[in-house]
């Protein structure tokens, strides 16, 4: 058994309350009638309360609540096989994780920065498959292409300046291994977004965005970090803070290269956007450009769909309330009855 809607359950606390409810107005009652009259008189009248009809009662209610908030809770069993056609474009996210990356000209840093605004854009994707490569001097598929977000988040939280060893970055690579990422017989549209500083360290990206854009897959850059750029940041063994230096002992400044991330993203028809200011997010990429593309059906499958039975506790919590309605929680008075009898000759 399933269930539709179990936010509801917050209701049961009222049954716990119901019955408390009863045994106060219960005791109301036969303080007022002992009030009234004495219990002869009450007997002869018909106005003696009968506790087994009251509870009686009491139980018919209290099991008529339960049974709608099970109507609620929208219980489904049995079911039946659907054939389920899901569209959408195949996103990879090629995230760079080399050091460069902790540079704090956008804050906290640049890593952070970038892992913010992916997860601003899978709260926009609407069946749309993603996946996931990290990158510094190589690079690996992180997370193949899911349509499970749940289970991508949980790859892109991982994601550190530590998993890949080799130092640098590889934007060739990079984006040859987005283009592996995609199921290689696959008619859908593809799209790589490539988050980086853009300190090319690596062989000629432009000719690995050529092989892109020969299997029609487009290339959106973003460039995280700023034209200036900034010192890294590292922590020592002591956990001091100190400034990254090359090997020849320089201090390392890490600067955005826009001019190689704009080549990339326009040899594939796509765009691209430096991760600063108020005009740029992956959400109003993904709105503006991305979703634009024509969506292609990536997968047919057969899908259980569960019965939805509420019909059934609502049927029995109308039956029961309406009964306890027309029941009476008083004894029949036939003593009066037959006494007047008696004396009549």
């Amino acid at each position: 058994m399933k269930y539709g809607n179990l936010n509801y359950l917050y209701l049961l606390p009222v049954i716990p309350i119901l019955i408390i409810g009863y045994i106060l107005v219960f005791r109301k009652k036969m303080n007022d009638l002992n009030t009234f009259a004495n219990r002869e008189l009450l007997e002869k009248t018909g106005l003696v309360l009968s506790q087994k009809r009251q509870w009686f009662k009491a139980g018919l209610m209290i099991a008529g609540m339960l049974f709608l908030i099970f109507t609620l809770i929208e219980p489904k069993w049995g079911y039946r096989w659907e054939e389920v056609e899901k569209k959408g474009i195949d996103i990879v996210v090629a995230m760079d994780t080399s050091r460069s990356m902790l540079a704090d000209d956008v804050k906290p840093n640049r890593l952070e920065v970038a892992k913010r605004e992916v997860e601003d854009l899978l709260k926009v994707l609407e069946g749309d498959r993603i996946g996931l490569v990290a990158f510094a001097g190589s690079a690996f598929t992180y997370c193949p292409l899911t349509s499970d977000y749940g289970a991508f988040r949980l790859f892109l939280d991982d994601v550190n300046t530590s998993i890949i060893p080799l130092g640098g970055t590889a934007l060739a690579e990079a984006i040859r291994k987005g283009i592996l990422t995609f199921e290689a017989n696959s008619k859908n549209h593809k799209v790589i977004i490539l988050i980086t500083d853009g300190e090319n360290h690596d062989d000629d990206p432009l000719k690995a965005a050529a092989d892109a854009e020969e299997q029609g897959i487009v290339i959106y850059t973003v460039g995280v970090g700023k034209k200036d750029g900034s010192y890294i940041r590292m922590k020592d063994e002591s956990g001091q803070e100190r400034l990254l230096k090359d090997r020849q002992g320089q201090v390392v400044k890490s600067r955005l290269d826009e001019i190689t991330l704009n080549k990339i993203a326009l040899e594939t028809g796509g765009l691209y956007t430096p991760a600063y200011g108020t005009k740029w997010g992956l959400e109003k990429i993904y709105r503006d450009s991305i979703a634009k593309i024509e969506e292609s059906a990536y997968k047919t499958q057969r899908v259980k769909r569960y019965m939805n039975r509420y019909q059934i506790p609502l049927f029995i919590a109308i039956v029961l309330i309406t009964l306890e309605g027309f029941l009476l929680d008083r004894k029949k008075g036939n003593s009066m009855n037959s006494s007047l009898n008696r004396q009549t000759p």
